[in-house]
């Protein structure tokens, strides 16, 4: 059983792990909602509808042909930093943060690349429905990133004496998220606090490559 669990196939077990969930919320999310429609959970966590063109995080940068290229190009370049990774057999735990990271983009890149296709339009009347009659609401690589998850977890008012800032409202956390984002970070915040050290190593492995 040991041998079973290779670093090739953990890596492949998050990936593939990550992927189905990621994609099943999405799914879910994308045709029980409609557009901006909120379900509080508690007070600091909402599933939110929304749906962004750019990166993680409902960030928007450069245009939407250019962040879907990039993403793909992206996942490219990690996949194979990942295989050269465990082809020198890096840390297991390195293994998975960066199986984290690839895997969130790819998610991502699956809301970017197909969805425009194989779902109709979000809006506040109406549900999106998969592969419907009239065709999707964008062509191939122009599909919106579906986001859910928003920790509202303090909603305030700066205080009136502050300058410039004084009594405007405050939400501490406001971006929505998804499964893939949050791969990204942990992954991201995995390696920083727990495998920089291996990161110069890495380095040296993709030099020699």
């Amino acid at each position: 059983m040991k041998n079973f669990f290779t670093k090739g196939r953990i890596a492949l077990l998050v990936i593939f792990s990550v992927l189905i969930i990621d994609q099943v919320i999405k799914v879910i999310v994308k045709t029980h909602m409609y557009w901006h429609e909120s379900i509080r959970i508690t007070d600091w966590f909402y599933i939110y509808f929304t749906e962004n063109n750019g990166m993680a995080f409902g960030l928007e940068i450069f245009g939407k042909l250019f962040l879907t290229s990039f993403r793909i190009v992206a996942v490219g370049v990690i996949g194979w930093f990942l295989y050269k990774f465990i082809k020198h057999g890096m840390k297991t735990g390195f293994i998975v943060c960066v199986s984290l990271i690839l895997t969130g983009a790819l998610g991502n890149i699956i809301d970017s690349v197909f969805y425009g296709v194989l779902f109709n339009e979000s809006t506040y009347s109406q549900r999106a429905t998969f592969m419907p009659e009239g065709g999707g609401y964008a062509p191939l690589l122009y599909g919106k990133v579906v986001d859910m998850f928003y920790f509202p977890i303090i909603e305030t008012n700066w205080p009136a004496w502050m300058p410039f800032i004084g009594g405007d409202h405050f939400i501490f956390f406001s971006p929505i998220f998804n499964f893939a984002d949050a791969a990204i970070s942990c992954g991201i915040i995995a390696l920083l606090l727990f495998y920089s050290k291996y990161l110069n190593d890495s380095y040296h492995v993709i030099k020699k490559s």
